[in-house]
């Protein structure tokens, strides 16, 4: 073969491999249209379709009167994008950018410079810069309204704790999943987070998601709201008070309960130092902890209750009896000494209790078997869960009588070598108010759905009987001695109002060893005569005194005493002091009532009244709350809306005129803009000191005003003598 044949040939071989690209070509666009192009598209189509979730709103959470605790707020998020093509050209134009800085400025109280050099520093080829985070709708709205391109406002959902640490410890908190942590949150998690929906969308090759018509969807289902049994006036007085007192006596930390001891309802439970729950991670995790429920302390004096109720009812000890006690206060039981707090040489029974003698309460005990003296601490519900509905509770320990040491019967008779948490106490002495019935603790009275139809609701819960009646009906007037001028809990009296309690102070353990720091603690419950309360305080490690009596019974009276600021009921059985003169009457506190409420109060306490305004809440009342007026003395009450009728019609359609909110608590501020149809944005927690718009100024209805409080949790709701 010549070379010119060789080359021809080498040609043609070249070129029928490059007429066969396009029959290849041909073939495949034959195959995948015709031949398996149904398959292929059914394929493409679930590779590009996909499904992601429709958020379900996590359900609210209220107190017993209906006051939002918890709910979902949406904030937004703003970005900005210097790139964005404006009237054909790429670009925002300067002058928008400053309007956009100047706004942003007047909104956050940030400097001009501040968003200037955000933008400015941004990577040349930035197209999304973040100038803020967390804006409310407020600020949202009034940044659209300017129409500056560029701008890009994406919504962020978060949980949002009304009054910030108010009832942290019962409420909890939610993590970046919105699943709760401890708490109700955390208890209540499948009931209160609801169920995802799902959508279906189509990805581009990008990884775009669009959707297109007809797409299926499954709507989410939204979580339940609980109704609780907390009532945030009480909470908040107990937190205020526990405050006070903690900081009063150096303590490391403070707990406290109060409970209905016919139910065993919750109605405010607090430690301190606390957290808010908004930002829980703000503080030291230690704050986060719920000493009332997860904390095993020995109860000291407060576990004589047992000894007591023990004692009367197996019949070892006549009320006449006389105990003597040692000079020196101490005595020694194998070997080791067992001493009074001060020498309190011979006693009654009832002095026993009333003067809180170890000595004398360790001789009572030791004539009682101790299998029976374990099964009346078991009964009372030591050594056992409370089986509240919170995360994190602990058992505490009652050792097996065959555990027992030869000093263990006389030691736990006075509340040593057995470990209790506060709630297991608090339970204790509300079965003894409760006429022997022990209830079980709870925080929730009903579960709700979106339409307010009740889920599920809870029914008081008797655990069993602890004494008979006629046993407590015999100790009721002993442990209300305790709070009598000779009894170690005389600083928990309030005057005019029956008190039954018992105070208690205990070394701590520390390492196996026992120390010189201690607990001090007081409980009691009141009217004796119509036991509604049973409220608990205690001290970790006061420095000013180990003593529950000077530490824990202040605190105890200054919240009975705001409580019964509170109570009708109560206010109007109370005994008048010899030392008050019947011919005064003191003003109840009555700002955030509204005019019918105040009025029936005044009524019935016969202090006549004038009142200026149309309608709304109490505002102002003259004299103060606390104030001391002579019978028939009249009280002026200013209402928050005072304008005339005629000055309504200035207020346009669609929206409403803003009320002064200045000196009311959150709650009632809240609802007198929901009145008006206003949205209320909460900062702080407290009195309201400030409010945006201000007074008098007019509103779209659905916008919201900004209030700010002060920090208290709650307004101070009654004061009836100065501290």
């Amino acid at each position: 073969m010549d070379e010119r044949t060789a080359i021809l040939s080498r040609m043609f071989i070249v070129l029928g491999l490059i007429l066969l690209i396009p029959c290849a070509l041909g073939f495949q666009l034959i195959r995948i249209n015709y031949v398996e192009g149904e398959e292929l598209r059914e394929l493409w189509s679930k590779q590009a379709v996909d499904q992601i979730p429709i958020p379900a709103q996590r359900g609210n959470i209220y107190d017993a009167n209906g006051t939002l605790l918890a709910t979902n707020a949406v904030d937004y998020k703003l970005a900005f994008d210097p790139k964005v093509t404006v009237n054909g050209k790429a670009g925002v134009p300067k002058e928008q950018v400053e309007q956009l800085i100047t706004k942003l400025s007047a909104l956050t109280k940030k400097s001009r410079s501040f968003y200037r050099t955000k933008i400015n520093s941004a990577p040349a080829r930035s197209r999304y810069i973040v100038l803020e985070t967390n804006l409310s709708v407020l600020a949202k709205d009034q940044i659209k309204a300017l129409d500056i391109d560029g701008v890009i406002l994406e919504e962020n959902y978060r949980r949002k704790y009304t009054f910030g640490t108010l009832a942290a410890h019962t409420l909890g908190f939610v993590n970046h999943e919105t699943n709760g942590r401890i708490g109700l949150e955390a208890y209540y998690n499948e009931e209160l987070k609801g169920e995802d929906g799902v959508r279906q969308v189509r990805r581009d090759p990008f990884n775009r998601i669009f959707e297109y018509v007809g797409a299926p969807k499954k709507l989410p289902r939204n979580g339940y709201s609980l109704h609780t049994t907390i009532d945030a006036y009480l909470q908040a007085i107990l937190e205020d008070e526990l405050k006070a007192g903690v900081d009063k006596h150096l303590a490391n930390y403070g707990t406290g309960i109060i409970l209905d001891p016919k139910t065993g309802a919750i109605k405010a439970l607090a430690n301190y130092p606390t957290f808010d729950p908004n930002y829980p991670g703000s503080n030291n995790e230690e704050n986060r902890r719920n000493f009332a429920i997860s904390d095993m302390i020995e109860p000291g004096s407060t576990f004589k209750l047992v000894t007591a109720i023990a004692a009367v009812e197996q019949g070892v000890v006549d009320f006449n009896e006389v105990f003597e006690t040692p000079d020196d206060g101490e005595v020694v039981i194998h070997d080791l000494v067992l001493r009074d707090h001060d020498p309190l040489g011979d006693l009654t029974f009832k002095e026993v209790i009333q003067k809180s003698s170890n000595v004398a309460t360790a001789e009572i005990a030791m004539r009682m078997d101790k299998e029976v003296f374990y099964q009346y601490a078991r009964n009372m519900g030591f050594g056992s869960s409370t089986n509240i509905d919170l995360i994190g509770e602990v058992e505490g320990r009652l050792a097996k009588p065959y555990e027992w040491s030869l000093v263990t019967l006389p030691w736990m008779s006075h509340g040593y070598e057995i470990q209790t948490t506060p709630l297991q106490i608090a339970q204790a002495y509300a079965a003894f108010a409760n006429n022997g019935k022990m209830m079980r603790p709870y925080l929730v009275e009903r579960i709700e759905d979106k339409n307010g139809e009740v889920v599920s609701e809870h029914e008081p819960v008797e655990i069993r009987r602890i004494a008979k009646k006629s046993t407590l009906d015999k100790l009721y007037p002993i442990f209300e001695s305790v709070v009598a001028d000779s009894g170690t809990g005389d600083l928990a009296q309030v005057n005019g109002l029956r008190i039954a309690g018992k105070t208690g102070t205990a070394k701590k353990v520390v390492n196996g060893r026992y120390t010189n720091n201690y607990r001090g603690s007081f409980v009691g419950f009141f009217p004796v005569e119509d036991p509604q309360y049973v409220c608990l305080i205690l001290l970790d490690e006061p420095r000013t005194s180990g003593y529950g009596g000077f530490t824990a019974a202040p605190i105890f009276q200054n919240v009975a005493k705001r409580i019964a600021g509170l109570d009708n009921n109560i206010q109007q059985n109370m005994k008048v002091g010899e030392e008050q003169n019947p011919d005064f009457v003191q003003v109840p506190f009555l700002k955030g009532l509204k005019k019918k409420q105040a009025i029936e109060l005044l009524a019935g306490l016969n202090i006549p009244y004038e009142v200026n305004g149309k309608a709304g809440y109490i505002t102002k009342q003259t004299p103060e709350a606390g104030t001391q007026i002579n019978i028939g003395q009249e009280i002026s009450l200013t209402l928050s809306e005072t304008y005339a009728a005629s000055d309504s019609a200035k207020v346009k359609d669609g929206y409403a005129e803003i009320p002064d909110l200045i000196g009311m608590n959150m709650r009632q501020a809240t609802n007198l803009l929901t009145e008006r149809g206003l949205e209320t944005e909460i900062i702080g927690s407290g009195t309201v000191f400030a409010q945006y718009p201000k007074k008098g100024q007019h509103l779209r209805k659905g916008y919201s005003v900004t209030i700010r409080g002060k920090a208290k949790s709650l307004e101070l709701l009654t004061q009836t003598e100065k501290r």
